[in-house]
């Protein structure tokens, strides 16, 4: 006797209740995963429909629909799973009405703000491979010769860093005890994993001792005679190495944040006066950490000299380049990072200026074998004399990212990334120089790489602004207007720009002032969108100035 099930109410009100019989159910699950010219056919059905609205949300030069929170909070309350499946092209039909026209569009050439951007069109293909391979890069017996592939596409980042003869690559590329880099799913896990190296490695076996790795910290510092254990970087550290330090169980206040200078660079000489405090308290510095393109601003940090710092005390030198790495391939301005090669690990992120998409960053390891402090084994997986990768790797099962990276090494090339590069560059100067030219606007720092922080002015306070005369009342007014042009900017869905506050500008150290934050990477933009953008924030400043009841600053606080 057959029986019937009534899906639920659970599904969004766009689809009906739908009775099945359990047959039925069965034969419609499976048809899910056939392999048959019927499932392909549907497939193809599908991808017709997904790549139809991938052109319209792409070809779209707005950022967002103006669509309230609210209404998507409303929207995705519903908490209960169907009981049934449902039509694939329903559901095609509702997330091309909801979910895809009220996604934000990074790739919009408007969309200034971030550091995610367009991507080149070979990866929305390669998407569907990579999904279809399905391959795990924990194991050889999972993805064999995806396994190659990441070694090989980390091995030619590894000689743009360090640049070590062709016999070292020969050599290490493809050897199972050696480690040149591991893909993780982002500049975060990058960062831990080139701490949790260091960490494992400064308070490793010594006299009888086992290592911080099986006894713990407490005992790893009773040993070594040390009180505590800390790690150093500068006060524009990302926020992603105080977690690292916090699950190293050092505790984040044992992440040392020492100030910037005017270009937001870390202060040498804070730097040695903080290196020479933790030794004279008996503190053992894990760690030296260097930023080449710190996320507010953009700014590189000396890197020759900390490098010089770590090695006087014996501490482990990383540089977080998650955003700044790309900035290798570029002749122009190489020079920049002078003394990268001299780190013993290097973040990128791929999913920033190597144009690859969100879940991909990587940690570059100068010395082949430091992994093997990190390294993990088990006796049905990632065996001790195997090539998996994932014995030294802090995640299990991950996807073959490592796809997207060999294929943009190849088909965007070196001096492909050499010309993308230092067009944005080029772009960056580029709205600096409207910025500085406009009395509305008010560059806050020198711009190093791609990333420009300014600020508008109200009207009543430019020409005080101009003279260098704006108290410390005018500068909260005028972050109280940055912040209500920024939320309008955004809530319009136009034209984009983020926002961050500065505590290091001509204003003096301290100071906090609101930044306005542009992020120019996207290849797709133009001077026309870089002026648009500003012509936008010129329209809403107009609409803010004609609004306000005074021409004082005292009516625009009654308005703000």
């Amino acid at each position: 006797m057959k029986t019937k099930t009534t899906m639920n109410d659970g599904w969004p009100r766009a689809f009906p209740p739908v009775e099945c019989e359990v047959d039925d159910l069965k034969e419609r699950v499976l048809r899910l995963f056939a392999v048959s010219d019927d499932a392909f056919l549907a497939e193809a059905e599908n991808e017709a429909r997904i790549s139809a609205l991938t052109q319209d949300f792409l070809r779209a030069k707005n950022v967002c629909l103006s669509t309230g929170m609210a209404s998507l909070f409303e929207r995705y309350r519903e908490s209960k799973i169907p009981d049934s499946p449902i039509d694939a092209g329903e559901y095609l039909e509702e997330l091309g009405e909801q979910m895809v026209a009220n996604a934000i569009n990074t790739s919009s050439p408007r969309y200034i703000g971030h550091m995610t951007s367009a991507l080149p069109h070979f990866i929305r293909p390669l998407s569907k491979l990579l999904t279809t391979l399905n391959q795990n890069q924990v194991k050889l017996e999972t993805s064999k010769s995806l396994t190659f592939c990441e070694r090989q596409a980390l091995g030619m980042l590894h000689r743009l860093i360090y640049g070590f003869p062709g016999d070292f690559y020969d050599e290490h590329i493809q050897h199972r005890d050696s480690t040149l880099g591991m893909i993780v799913s982002g500049g975060t896990l990058a960062n831990l994993t080139a701490l949790w190296c260091a960490y494992n490695s400064s308070l490793g076996a010594i006299d009888g001792f086992a290592g911080v790795d099986k006894v713990g910290l407490p005992e790893a510092l009773k040993v070594r005679g040390s009180q505590r254990a800390v790690i150093i970087g500068s006060a524009l550290s990302h926020y992603s190495l105080e977690k690292a330090t916090s699950l190293l169980g050092l505790g984040s206040e044992n992440f040392i944040k020492v100030p910037v200078d005017r270009d937001h660079r870390i202060s040498l000489s804070a730097l040695r006066k903080t290196v020479a405090d933790c030794r004279e308290r008996n503190q053992l510095i894990i760690a030296l950490v260097a930023n080449v393109g710190t996320t507010e601003s953009g700014a590189i940090d000396p890197l020759v000299e900390m490098s010089e710092v770590a090695a006087e005390v014996g501490a482990h030198f990383h540089i977080d380049a998650a955003w700044g790495g790309a900035l290798l391939f570029s002749r122009q301005h190489r020079r920049r990072l002078e003394g990268i090669d001299l780190a013993d690990s290097v973040t990128i992120d791929g999913h920033k200026q190597l144009y690859l998409p969100m879940g991909i960053g990587m940690v570059l390891l100068k010395h082949p074998h430091l992994a093997k402090a990190i390294e993990r084994n088990a006796r049905y997986i990632v065996r001790a004399n195997s090539i998996d990768l994932g014995k030294r790797t802090l995640e299990g099962s991950r996807p073959a990212m490592a796809m997207f990276l060999h294929a943009a090494l190849h088909l965007i090339g070196r001096r492909g990334y050499e010309f993308l590069f230092n067009e944005s560059i080029r772009k960056t100067q580029y709205m600096a120089d409207l910025v500085r030219v406009d009395p509305t606007f008010e560059l806050l720092v020198e711009p190093q790489m791609n990333i420009l922080n300014y600020r508008a002015i109200p009207e009543p306070l430019q020409q005080r602004a101009a003279m260098g005369q704006l108290s410390p009342a005018d500068n909260q007014l005028i972050n109280e207007f940055n912040i209500k042009l920024q939320r309008l900017q955004r809530q319009a869905g136009r034209t984009f720009v983020s926002r961050t506050t500065l505590d290091r500008t001509r204003y003096g150290q301290g100071v906090s002032i609101v930044s306005l934050r542009s992020v120019i990477a996207n290849p797709l933009t133009t001077e026309a969108d870089i002026r648009a953008v500003l012509d936008n924030q010129l329209e809403i400043l107009a609409g803010l100035n004609k609004s306000s009841t005074s021409t004082s600053s005292a009516g625009f606080r009654e308005q703000l």
